[in-house]
């Protein structure tokens, strides 16, 4: 009697996640996925870059932004790919438990700096009045860090429905290259906030 050895623990192979051919297919298309969004966001620099002094007589960004509860968020974000490695080393030593409770700890740090997040929005356009139609300026900072926060929202729904699903189910050569496309598509959001400090609150701040 033949049996799936994808379904027993003990037969796991060293990198579960490009065991099989399906493995290697989600991680080829994950890339293909990324180059596109890297196009989106490009744009959406280069339109940020290009209206940022575009303020219409309203607030400029050095009036608006406060690096100190960036910084907590960018600690946070930072925080959570570094969490994500740790999920995925503890995936390849096949400890589960340890892997479901990384990845939790991930999406935590995800929930609180999109919390952060909001919290700047509110403040924004409640002390300030400043709001997606109040100038290009207002535009084109809200469409691309907004546009990385719907990336961070797909990202937490994204592990925490992995997380439910496959919580019986344990590690498989099924379920593993989910587990690993997921964390590349985490550091990648990651790395494109680096960007959106950089560009848009550091540069914004200092000029």
């Amino acid at each position: 009697m033949s049996h799936d050895h994808s379904l027993y623990p003990e037969t796991m192979p060293q990198n579960p996640e490009k065991a099989t051919l399906e493995g290697k297919n989600k991680f080829l298309g994950l890339w293909f996925f990324l180059g596109g969004e890297t196009v989106l966001f490009a744009s959406l620099f280069g339109t940020y870059l290009a209206l940022k002094d575009s303020t219409a007589g309203g607030p400029s960004s050095e009036e608006l932004f406060g690096l100190e509860l960036v910084f907590i968020m960018t600690v946070l974000l930072l925080t959570s790919s570094l969490t994500s490695v740790y999920a995925m080393y503890h995936m390849r030593n096949n400890d589960f438990k340890k892997m479901q409770l990384w990845l939790g700890i991930t999406a935590l740090l995800g929930i609180g700096f999109l919390g952060l997040e909001i919290y700047e929005f509110s403040h924004y356009i409640t002390e300030y009045g400043f709001t997606f139609r109040s100038s290009a300026f207002g535009s084109a900072f809200y469409a691309l860090v907004g546009f990385h926060g719907g990336h961070v929202t797909f990202g937490i729904c994204w592990i925490i429905a992995l997380m439910i699903r496959n919580a019986r189910r344990g590690l498989n050569l099924y379920n593993a290259p989910k587990f690993n496309t997921y964390s590349l598509y985490w550091h990648y959001i990651d790395v494109i906030w680096v960007f959106v400090f950089t560009v848009v609150y550091l540069m914004g701040k200092v000029g």
